[in-house]
């Protein structure tokens, strides 16, 4: 019963993620107008379904991701 809890507070964490990037970056919204002279493409429906998939399991991925391998990839970075 303990690992289920777990499993799910992982995929909850990494939906919260998603929500959170998909929001900031636009991804999956609907276009808006604009005033612009500029063409705006929107990508069609299959592809942000496709988008969000994708960012789902790379948020997946970094929830998961074991605690030091978190902690050394930010100290490479720096």
């Amino acid at each position: 019963m303990e690992s289920i809890n777990a499993a799910r507070r992982t995929e909850d964490i990494a939906l919260d993620l998603l929500k959170f990037v998909a929001t900031q970056t636009n991804i999956g919204s609907k276009g808006t107008g604009s005033t612009g002279f500029g063409v705006i493409s929107i990508p069609k429906p299959e592809d942000q379904v496709v988008m969000l998939l994708e960012l789902y399991a790379r948020c997946r991925e970094v929830v998961e991701a074991p605690v030091e391998s978190r902690t050394e990839n930010r100290t490479e970075k720096k």
